[in-house]
């Protein structure tokens, strides 16, 4: 199968990858674009692993309220350098994961951060471990890391936190 500019095109949009690694992928697969999104993804992985010792100092604020001022979160996510803070994808990963946040009401970042001896599923209860709300087949952590081999900085959520109208954790009433 011949190679074309358009077939490359489609898979740099479709993955975020280089266009060298696009057209690199597609001739190790013979023009297979399902194979090659496939190898373009294991060597975002780890681009990933290098990068997460990499310090994340930069980044943003998000903040997300829904259902008429009921619900709301912020949520701080880091990255290397402010130039990838200020990008509309950085801008946009934010976003959604405050919008998660609300939506899921995570209490962990990870499943370290669960106590020791909590039986609580990472799943439910931690944040880069749930289900992104928009594509279930998607965690948060796969979220993140795409954004991270795509851009190519480490990016961390440092913290969040999440307010419901009426509720309170010491509310004994």
């Amino acid at each position: 199968m011949e190679i074309t500019v358009e077939i490359i095109k489609s898979l740099r949009e479709s993955t975020g990858a280089g266009i060298m690694d696009c057209k690199k992928a597609l001739l190790e697969t013979h023009g297979d674009c399902d194979q090659a999104t496939e190898i373009l993804r294991k060597k975002g992985l780890v681009k990933v692993q290098k990068k997460a010792e990499r310090v994340a100092r930069q980044g943003i604020i998000e903040q997300y309220v829904h259902g008429g001022g009921r619900i709301g979160a912020m949520v701080e996510i880091n990255c290397e350098t402010d130039f990838v803070a200020r990008t509309d994808e950085f801008k946009d990963l934010a976003h959604n994961v405050a919008m998660q946040i609300v939506a899921m009401n995570p209490v962990y970042i990870t499943a370290e951060d669960i106590p020791q001896g909590n039986d609580e599923e990472p799943a439910q209860v931690c944040l880069l471990h749930q289900p992104y709300i928009r594509d279930p087949q998607t965690t948060i952590k796969d979220l993140i890391n795409t954004l991270i081999a795509k851009v190519g900085e480490n990016i961390q959520i440092k913290r969040f936190v999440r307010y419901e109208l009426g509720c309170w954790e010491d509310d004994k009433i």
